[in-house]
């Protein structure tokens, strides 16, 4: 019997970024029982050139506030998403990706930097360099880091993700998925309390056990 987490999300999503504390609660609890996580990314925001529009930037900013008052995550609203930032969440989500192709615990370490600078620090994560330090303050190698992000195979595996996502008809993040001998159980779509979920999850946990 093979199971696994599966959590579909995005470094650059704001609902990811407040579901981070019942996301890790929740990895927690499936490690117990011998359940590991493996980090899809979903590719929010992607291919995108232009930066952003001043109504676009106070639309985001808005919706920022309102994850914040929800989940009582934090953000930076000061000086974040600058004249000329393109949010492009392609780079973010492929430093992820690098990172679970050569230690998966690191992608998992680097999912949380990524998403502490971005939305805490103001930092540019759409920035090889900035993801590279970021990278190696998760405990990779930074040369070994950047041959991997800027590969080839890397940028396939991450349009792979997104078009894995696509198909399965998965319209927002974060989705959590359990899946146990290829049979995919959803957890939640989208970002709910801990109680409910680790309900759930704690059922499907069972009975994976007793399979």
């Amino acid at each position: 019997m093979s199971a696994r987490l599966l959590y579909v999300m995005d470094p650059m999503c704001s609902w990811c970024w407040g579901f981070a504390p019942i996301v890790e609660a929740l990895v927690e609890q499936a490690q117990a029982a011998g359940v590991e996580l493996h980090l899809v990314v979903g590719g929010l925001r992607t291919g995108g050139a232009a930066s952003l529009e001043p109504a676009t930037r106070r639309y985001i900013l808005e919706h920022w506030q309102a994850v914040t008052a929800a989940t009582g995550q934090p953000f930076t609203l000061e000086g974040a998403l600058p004249d000329g930032f393109v949010y492009d969440c392609e780079p973010a989500c492929r430093a992820v990706v690098a990172a679970r192709s050569l230690a998966p615990d690191c992608a998992w370490k680097l999912v949380k930097l990524i998403q502490q600078a971005f939305y805490v620090q103001g930092r540019d994560v759409t920035q090889a360099s900035v993801l590279a330090e970021l990278a190696e303050t998760a405990g990779l190698p930074r040369i070994e880091f950047a041959a991997a992000f800027d590969s080839a195979e890397q940028h396939a595996a991450t349009a792979a993700d997104f078009t894995w996502v696509q198909d399965l008809g998965i319209a927002g993040f974060p989705t959590l998925l359990a899946e146990r001998d290829g049979q995919l159980a959803l957890l939640t779509n989208g970002y709910q309390a801990l109680g409910p979920v680790s309900d759930l999850l704690g059922r499907w946990l069972e009975r994976a056990k007793r399979a």
